[in-house]
């Protein structure tokens, strides 16, 4: 049971800092894509060879 005195506020911070680098990712708009895959799969354009 003394395991607990550990693994509670391990469990903690860990999810404060998932939580912080979610805030983080929306704040900088790394979700934010208007021009994004539903748009691309629908297209016919195939883009197989990189270009130079």
């Amino acid at each position: 049971m003394e395991i607990l005195l550990y693994l509670i506020p391990v469990s903690l911070f860990l999810g404060a800092v998932g939580l912080a680098a979610f805030l983080w990712a929306l704040k900088h708009r790394q979700y934010d894509d208007p021009e994004g895959d539903a748009n691309r799969i629908l297209s016919k354009d195939w883009d197989d060879r990189p270009k130079p």
